[in-house]
């Protein structure tokens, strides 16, 4: 990429799209951030691998998971949790990045959510056809902080609801860039991500990287 290039991304300024009190999708705001971001995400799982992990009711998820931070987002037949140790490798999960923390500040306070310091980022991976049903993040023990999610590779279907599962969610076409963050009176809202459709990315190949930033502890 030419530094002509680089410098039409910079002077690009990210579209603001409301989704609900409190919420909002910020497009392409992380892609100032790229040349950076996605170097410190591979040195990440070079670390800690994606895997797929196993729900409390044994059922294995489509959607790989790793972490980074001074905790990680885990769950197994023993439920739901945030643990500071990588349970294959027994290993603390890898220290989250600078360009990490600087992304997830910034996308907070563009959202309306000043001083967010995330100690958690859990890094979804989805190949076509994987999916992430509706649920609500409330593993964390403050929900005073907001989620920060960042989209990276091919196209994603991003399902918005409400305070109940039977909310009738709204759909957002995330691309490669956008970040959607949540909080105050949608901190609980449910949400998830329709089975991706195939396709490729020229920098992340046929799979979506989902970055989800959180105030765990």
């Amino acid at each position: 990429m030419t530094a002509d290039l680089f410098d039409a991304i910079a002077d690009v300024q990210p579209s603001r799209e409301a989704m609900a009190d409190g919420a909002v999708l910020l497009r392409g705001f992380a892609l100032r951030f790229e040349t950076d971001l996605i170097p410190a995400l591979r040195e990440i799982v070079a670390q800690a691998p994606f895997r797929h992990m196993s729900t409390p009711g044994g059922h294995q998820m489509s959607v790989a998971m790793t972490n980074c931070g001074n905790a990680g987002w885990v769950t197994d037949r023993t439920g739901y949790r945030y643990d500071g140790v990588d349970p294959e490798s027994g290993q603390p999960w890898p220290k989250m990045p600078a360009v990490f923390r600087e992304l997830a500040a910034e996308a907070a306070t563009e959202g309306g959510f000043e001083n967010f310091s995330p100690d958690a980022c859990l890094i979804n991976r989805y190949e076509p056809g994987a999916r992430m049903s509706l649920h609500q993040d409330k593993d964390e023990q403050d929900f005073a902080a907001p989620i920060v999610s960042v989209s990276l590779g091919i196209p994603a279907t991003f399902l918005f609801g409400g305070l109940k599962r039977s909310d009738k969610p709204a759909r957002f076409r995330l691309v490669h860039g956008d970040v959607v963050v949540w909080g105050g009176p949608s901190r609980l809202f449910f949400h998830g991500v329709a089975p991706l459709a195939d396709g490729e990315h020229a920098a992340m190949g046929r799979q979506r990287i989902n970055l989800t930033f959180r105030k765990a502890r």
